[in-house]
């Protein structure tokens, strides 16, 4: 339950199931009235298509948050819908059609990042649509199906579409009144079942006798709205002018045409040209073309050609004596080319007088790329007043052309092409694996920001692959670039140092790689770059790149961080450490949405794309005034800005979801932490002098005592001391549960965590709910049989607990928890049928997401040893297998036990 309070402190997110809900939002503290915070809530409680509704209905005065504005606005423009058809109550199967695709996408480029925002596409905003046709349907019953009774209990001004019809058409045969103007009102259908208009004077005979005269005041109705908004309007209707034809000189028309808006929003239906588009008038603008300068190849480094000159929307070009008729244009509408244009001299003056002193810039000091991708996305020059920013978007047009267009095409859309053949040849010869459609175009992409030498983010969704992108774009390199090759860096949180390797010894065993770390090479602080001439990737953790002072001095190829949202924070002295190292390209891996928080958003831009956004504080200032003004469509411009350097897909993606399959399998590769080091070679020690003395059944005994405290120990050691507050840094098992739930809960997804130890369930709820800020569900032998049912119904419901942890003996059978996206095995049952059918509670019939499986595994020990053992079914004999199908370690020797128990001391990484 949010927290009622006379602030608006949270904001609207949207669901993986396109479904919006109220978040509390630290961010947001807009200040409201308690019973306009209280009704807001209230009305969500109801359902998101109430709120939505209500939200576009209520006046108010004060700014709201972008998401706020923006679903207002949404629901606004289905309000606005509504009041133009009348017929919506009288036929129950009628709705408000939806907008067309042009128009949505168009408000899907408005969308200010929010959570959720990776959700936002068209079929959720056609669903959006859908549902607030059948929620209005609802709450008109209780207004005796009386729109406008709905509205006036709302105190909206909000008007029902009336019978008077304003017509504006061109008159040609006058030059001086090229216009012509009537008022009409529908008075009945034809025989043809077509409206029949007659002229509002008509009315006046129609109506006639004080008996009509309650009928003719509310004909008249929206005509009299219309005046208290429109002097203009105010005066016909004074004069008597309205209830005649009029013929209009260009500036009565343009003035008519302006106010358009208020005519509508007073319920009055407005006929105009075709060619006239109230949101995108037809107007001569300054048209600025950037393209490749012919002296230098695209990419960072590159210099790009401007150019400016005049001309219309359809590209016809103005010459100079077109351009001095505007000039001298005595009205806004004028004549040019057979086409009638919107002009404002003065702004269209002041704007070629910008883009002129652009122009003089880049000939003294040429255009970089950086300042190129600026323009472009509609981001003027730095200091620009918000007025004139405005101008400069509204009257000019910038393209880019030649191949510069061709590659910001391939950065934004990035997809398998004819040059694939020969890097395909080359990673079916050294990658050993088949990578998926997409990920070869996820390749290329990445190839081509390489060899541009442009930064970039990749950002697929979890399980899609990330990984096995970035070693078959290291193998390319490697095989394509055997001169002047560099080293690569690979900077990872210390916890997933272990996956890259059991990664790259699986899939790129001919990559040399060299460990950075205290843990493999003690004299780690001394290392000069001719020692790692012979690697071709060195590897460390966040934590030790402000420690390693030569990591500066070493030209890298590529710089590529892993879990990037590490250098969210720009004042961190990891992120100026990190942000410190030279490379030709960096790259940024991250399975969580980078756009929900502008602060971020910069600082992760600085490192792959430094200047892109400008400097730290003009970046926040001018998203903090701007991302109110709709006009201004600063997220839209922004997602222009960035878009090319991010590439992110969703498992949920038509374009890759045949590519995938149902369930996908990964092994989660945990370090232990000094503790865990401590105690496991105790435990084996301690095992190898036991074993020297018993046999039989008291061996047997023993065998499987010390398998379940090597086990604990992986865990945690406070499981296998029994006592302890469960720090999650003592444990890499916690410290990569911690990794893969931050972003599960980013991406509002759930998950299932399974454990055979029933003790370490409440160690386990306690810190996931650190992690998702809200509780989650348990379930073991311990509860109750009625009870079951219940925690499975409110798994399932959609804004019900995130996480739900099992014992697998009591959870694996008999639940159907299809709601999870992930399952999490926190630890090993040797026995594979066993871990099935667990992982079936998620998947299984009526599971419609990609399911991902998380099997940890700590690196180096017998939980690695064991999963090799699983899934080498070549090593499988009846000896390791027992009955059951668990593999079985009692019936192995002493000498066989202790080395599959022992620690690989070459594949562990201490915790520091």
């Amino acid at each position: 339950m949010l927290q009622k309070t006379p602030y608006l402190n949270f904001s609207i997110a949207l669901s993986p199931a396109g479904h919006l809900h109220l978040v509390t939002d630290n961010n947001v503290q807009v200040t409201l009235d308690e019973s306009s915070v209280q009704e807001i809530q209230k009305r969500w409680q109801n359902g998101y298509a109430s709120g939505l509704l209500h939200l576009g209905l209520i006046t108010l005065s004060t700014a709201l948050p972008p998401s706020f504005m923006f679903w207002r606005q949404f629901a606004q423009k289905f309000i606005t819908e509504v009041c133009k058809y009348p017929d919506f109550l009288v036929t129950p199967t009628k709705t408000v059609p939806v907008p067309d695709e042009e128009e949505l996408n168009i408000i899907l480029n408005q969308a200010p990042f929010m959570q959720g925002g990776e959700y936002l596409n068209l079929e959720v905003l056609y669903s959006l649509w859908t549902d607030l046709n059948l929620v209005l349907r609802q709450e008109l019953s209780n207004f005796n199906n009386n729109l406008q009774q709905y509205f006036e209990a709302y105190h909206a001004h909000w008007n029902l579409v009336g019978r008077v019809c304003f017509h504006l058409a061109e008159n040609k045969e006058n030059q001086e009144m090229p216009f012509a103007f009537l008022a009409t009102y529908t008075t009945r259908l034809t025989n043809n079942a077509q409206v029949q208009h007659l002229p509002l004077g008509k009315a006046l005979q129609e109506y006639a006798g004080d008996k009509n005269k309650a009928l003719l005041l509310a004909l008249l109705l929206p005509v009299q709205k219309a005046c208290e908004a429109s002097p203009f309007i105010k005066d016909l209707v004074s004069s008597g002018r309205i209830f005649k034809p009029l013929a209009w000189k260009p500036q009565e028309a343009y003035r008519f045409l302006k106010e358009i808006h208020l005519f509508e929003s007073a319920g009055i239906v407005v006929r105009v040209p075709n060619w006239w588009n109230a949101k995108k008038p037809s107007r001569p603008k300054v048209e600025i073309k950037i393209g490749k300068n012919p002296a230098h190849n695209v990419g960072a480094d590159a210099l790009l050609d401007f150019d400016v000159q005049l001309a219309l929307a359809d590209g016809q070009t103005l010459s100079t004596e077109e351009w001095q008729e505007i000039l001298v244009a005595a009205d806004n509408l004028i004549k040019i080319k057979g086409q009638w244009v919107e002009v404002d001299k003065e702004k269209l003056a002041a704007v070629l007088q910008h883009w002129q002193t652009v122009q003089h810039d880049v000939a003294a000091g040429d255009l970089s790329f950086a300042e190129g991708m600026r323009l472009l996305a509609g981001f003027s020059k730095t200091g620009v007043s918000e007025e004139e920013n405005l101008a400069v978007a509204e009257w000019s047009s910038i393209t880019a052309i030649g191949e510069l267009k061709q590659i910001l095409a391939s950065m934004r859309h990035p997809k398998v092409d004819g040059n694939s053949d020969e890097l395909l040849a080359i990673l079916q010869k050294h990658l050993h694996a088949k990578l998926r459609p997409y990920q070869i175009a996820g390749v290329q992409w990445l190839l081509l920001l390489y060899n541009l030498k442009l930064g970039g983010c990749l950002a697929d969704d979890m399980g899609l692959g990330k990984t096995i992108q970035v070693l078959a774009l290291l193998l390319i390199i490697k095989k394509q670039q055997k001169k002047d090759f560099s080293p690569h860096l690979i900077v990872v949180p210390a916890s997933l140092l272990g996956n890259w390797q059991a990664e790259i010894a699986r899939f790129a065993p001919s990559l040399k790689i060299f460990i950075a770390h205290p843990s493999e090479h003690s004299d780690v602080k001394q290392i000069n770059s001719e020692e790692l001439a012979d690697f071709d990737i060195v590897f460390t953790t966040y934590t030790f790149v402000q420690r390693l002072g030569w990591l500066i001095k070493i030209p890298w190829g590529l710089v590529i961080l892993d879990e990037a949202q590490a250098i969210k924070n720009p004042s961190a002295k990891q992120t100026r450490a990190v942000k410190n190292i030279a490379s030709k390209t960096r790259i940024i891996l991250t399975g969580t949405p980078i756009e929900n928080n502008l602060g971020d958003l910069w600082s992760l831009f600085d490192f792959i794309a430094p200047g892109l956004l400008g400097a730290q504080k003009t970046f926040s200032d001018y998203g903090k005034k701007l991302q109110h003004k709709v006009e201004a469509n600063f997220f839209g411009s922004l997602r222009t800005l960035v878009s090319p350097y991010i590439l992110r897909r969703l498992k949920n993606d038509k374009s890759i979801i045949n590519d995938l399959p149902d369930k996908t399998e990964l092994n989660a590769y945990c370090t232990l932490s000094r503790q865990q080091i401590s105690l496991y070679q105790q435990a084996v020690m301690q095992l190898a002098k036991q074993l020297e003395v018993m046999e039989g059944m008291e061996r047997r005994g023993l065998v499987l005592a010390s398998l379940m405290r090597l086990k604990q120990i992986c865990n945690h050691p406070c499981q296998w001391l029994g006592h302890g507050d469960y720090v999650a840094e003592e444990s890499g098992k916690f410290l990569r549960l911690q990794e893969l739930c931050t972003a599960i809960a980013a991406k509002q997804e759930k998950v299932l965590i399974f454990t055979q130890f029933r003790e370490i369930i409440p160690a386990l709820s306690v810190y996931l709910a650190t992690i998702f800020q809200k509780n989650g569900l348990v379930l073991h032998g311990g509860t109750k049989i009625k009870e079951r049912a219940e925690l499975v119904r409110l798994f399932q419901d959609e804004k019900g607990p995130p996480f739900f942890i099992l014992s697998l003996k009591a959870g694996g059978t008999g639940l159907n928890l299809t709601n999870a996206a992930h399952v999490i095995h926190f630890d090993r049952w040797w026995n594979p049928a066993v871990e099935n059918q667990a992982t079936d509670r998620a998947y299984r019939i009526g599971q419609k997401k990609n399911v991902l499986v998380h099997k940890f595994i700590c690196s180096g020990t017998i939980e690695e040893k064991i999963d090799l053992l699983i899934n080498d079914k070549k090593a499988l004999s009846q000896e390791i297998l027992s009955g059951g199908g668990e593999v079985s370690l009692t019936e192995m020797t002493n000498e066989e036990l202790l080395q599959t128990v022992s620690l690989d001391l070459d594949k562990i990484i201490k915790i520091p």
